[in-house]
Formats: C-alpha cells, sequence, structure tokens
C-alpha cells in the first residue's frame, strides 16, 4: 500500500479538530440558552475560520492572507454544492439522505485536500 501524504494526514486531523471546536461551540451555546440558529451560524464561521487558518499553518505551511482565505471560500462553496447534490441524489434514488451525506465527506475531503495543496495555498 502506498504511504499518504504526510500533509494529507495532517488535513484529516485538522478536519477532526474543527469537528470538535464545531460541535463543542454549538453545544455550549445551545447549553447557554442560545437559540438554534445563533448556535449553528456561530459555531459554523468560527470553525470555518479555525480550519482555514489550521491548513494554511499546519498542513500547507502557508501565510493566511485574504487572496487564499477568498480561494478557500469559494472551494468551501464547491463542497457546499457538491454535498447538496449528493444528498439529493442519493434521497431521490435510495430514499435515504444520509447516505448522500456520508458520500459527501470524503469526497468533500478529497476535493478540498487537493485544491487547498494545489491553488488556495500556492
Amino acid at each position: 500500500m502506498k504511504r499518504l501524504d504526510r500533509s494529507f494526514v495532517v488535513y484529516l486531523i485538522g478536519g477532526v479538530l474543527t469537528v470538535v471546536i464545531d460541535i463543542s461551540i454549538f453545544q455550549s451555546l445551545l447549553s447557554l440558552g442560545a437559540n438554534l440558529i445563533a448556535a449553528t451560524s456561530a459555531s459554523f464561521f468560527i470553525s470555518l475560520l479555525v480550519n482555514y487558518l489550521f491548513h494554511a499553518k499546519y498542513t500547507f505551511s502557508a501565510k493566511a492572507q485574504s487572496s487564499s482565505l477568498a480561494k478557500y471560500l469559494f472551494i468551501v462553496g464547491i463542497n457546499y454544492f457538491l454535498t447538496l447534490g449528493l444528498v439529493a441524489i442519493a434521497f431521490n434514488l435510495l430514499g435515504n439522505a444520509l447516505v448522500g451525506k456520508l458520500t459527501a465527506l470524503p469526497v468533500n475531503a478529497v476535493v478540498g485536500y487537493l485544491a487547498g495543496k494545489y491553488w488556495v495555498f500556492k
């Protein structure tokens, strides 16, 4: 089996870290009485920023700057629409949206990693 690129492993670690931060903020805000939309939005945007900064510094050893942030947000948008499409396809073909959501996770990871390595942080 071919050895995984070190930066891809770091990328996956950053993704897991971001999920933990996202869920922790979300749950904390809800327990403090925040409404669902506020808790969801705050945790999403904070974890998005953490994810960007983590990958700039640790995964790709790049400087965080506005041009790479704009590219990063563009890729986030692409992954969002890929997720919507896969969820819709799975729901329409299988009657199960979760299959699409679970399929989107590795697709988004690969798209995000390759875009980060070859475009966003170059």
